[in-house]
């Protein structure tokens, strides 16, 4: 399979002869062999694994993002990416860096909800008058 990780402006990683992929959806892992069906999958936060004969299993901690399989073709586009050896210092990452940003965009969408609410509320009351 060919594997292209994709970021909004640059190419993270583009491999060869992958054999084997897995990613992390909300609803679980799943992995993808070269026969399976195209598909396309929504991606969590996580540790995606793809392994090659020539780097053998290869971790790479990912942001929230989409996968999609055609044929032969593998694109993984998401909002930010880390390549590392230790496994434990990419969860880690994930973790601090990707689930704690999330949290903070919550955050602020609340704040922006409660804005837009308190101002429909004033315009309304504006019109009623």
């Amino acid at each position: 399979m060919k594997l292209k990780v994709l970021l909004p402006f640059e190419i993270f990683t583009e491999k060869t002869g992958v054999s084997r992929i897995v990613a992390e959806t909300h609803d679980g892992s799943f992995g993808i062999l070269p026969r399976r069906l195209d598909c396309v999958a929504a991606l969590a936060p996580g540790i995606l694994t793809y392994e090659s004969p020539s780097e053998g299993e290869v971790f790479l901690a990912v942001d929230e993002g989409v996968l999609v399989k055609a044929g032969p073709d593998v694109l993984v586009s998401v909002r930010r990416a880390l390549g590392g050896t230790d496994l434990g210092w990419l969860r880690e990452a994930v973790e601090q860096e990707f689930l704690s940003l999330d949290q903070q965009e919550q955050s602020l969408r609340s704040m922006l909800a409660k804005i837009e609410s308190d101002l429909i509320h004033r315009v309304a009351s504006i019109r009623n008058d």
